[in-house]
């Protein structure tokens, strides 16, 4: 009996080996090195501004270097007149470019999105400023606001306006100058965001809405906007960062001038650090203008329920 019930009883199932632990860990092994390297390329001058932020650190007066604590903070709030100016000229820039090339960018989309014949040439047209470079770009209209050889003199010869104006030396003219410059590069790039995410749209929600006698201006405002929201929200807030940070443009038109009225605060912290060799200052404004930039992403995010219902 004892025999019969040892037979009968059913074999053990085959103990399970445990899965090895390299194959779970291959992909943070392969990207680790990369993840190390740009760590290494963002992290140790993000952690070296924090630090010459609190230093006084100027290569060409070594005897005044050294520990300064919030000094430079200080004198950035209490007694530095042009960090005001420069910031308010950031931000009435950012709020200028940004809406002009989001009202163009969006016109612009619309118009590519429609079948017509060229629509490819057309699209290829609209989207190739946004391919030139930004040194490019300022080296092009340098040229076209050339006082001799430029629009102006153009202009001149069709009895529009004088010889030898140049609107880049003038405070009245100035400003509209660069805006138009950073319009033609900037457009495009809120024309492609914006049109692929108009392609995504189904058409048999505009079909539904012109059975129902929608209008073309009700269709847009109630299943066009509705649907670019999110798009609109993320081109707005990279570009505004983009268009806050940009100084190439501005350096190589203006240089800053005349009389400091294109001035923004990166130009300005770059002309404090490049020119002044004022590093420790510079590192200051750097610090400044990321938090400046961090708070006002967070708000606007939060403002705008970015990734919300639309």
């Amino acid at each position: 009996m004892a025999h019969a019930a040892a037979v009968a009883k059913p074999p053990r199932p085959p103990r399970r080996r445990r899965a090895s632990a390299t194959p779970r860990r291959l992909p943070y092994l392969l990207i680790g090195p990369a993840a190390l390297l740009m760590l290494g390329f963002i992290a140790y001058p993000v952690i070296s501004v924090f630090y010459y932020s609190l230093q006084n650190y100027n290569p060409t007066k070594p005897w005044r270097n050294g520990y300064a604590g919030f000094d430079n903070f200080t004198h950035i709030f209490t007694e530095d007149p042009l960090f005001w100016d420069t910031l308010v000229f950031s931000a009435k820039w950012v709020f200028v470019e940004v809406g002009l090339q989001l009202l163009f960018g969006l016109a612009l989309a619309l118009i590519v999105n429609q079948t017509f014949v060229g629509r490819a040439l057309g699209r290829a047209m609209v989207f190739s400023p946004w391919a030139v470079s930004g040194v490019l770009t300022s080296a092009i209209w340098v040229l076209l606001y050339n006082s001799q050889t430029g629009i102006t003199r153009y202009l001149a010869d069709m009895g529009i306006g004088d010889y030898g104006v140049s609107w880049l030396s003038d405070t009245s003219t100035v400003f509209p100058a660069v805006v138009v410059a950073d319009l033609w590069r900037g457009v495009p790039f809120f024309a492609i965001l914006i049109l692929a995410d108009l392609q995504s749209v189904s058409k048999d929600l505009y079909e539904a809405a012109e059975v129902d006698g929608a209008s073309r201006i009700k269709q847009f405002w109630h299943i066009t906007l509705p649907h670019l929201k999110d798009a609109i929200i993320l081109s707005t807030l990279l570009r505004a960062v983009w268009e806050f940070n940009n100084v190439d443009l501005l350096y190589t038109l203006t240089g800053g001038g005349p009389a400091g009225e294109t001035t923004t605060l990166p130009l300005y912290i770059a002309n404090t650090s490049v020119d002044a060799h004022n590093f420790g200052y510079a590192s200051a404004l750097t610090t400044v203008a990321f938090v400046i930039l961090l708070f006002c992403s967070m708000v606007y995010l939060r403002l705008s329920k970015f990734g919300g219902e639309k």
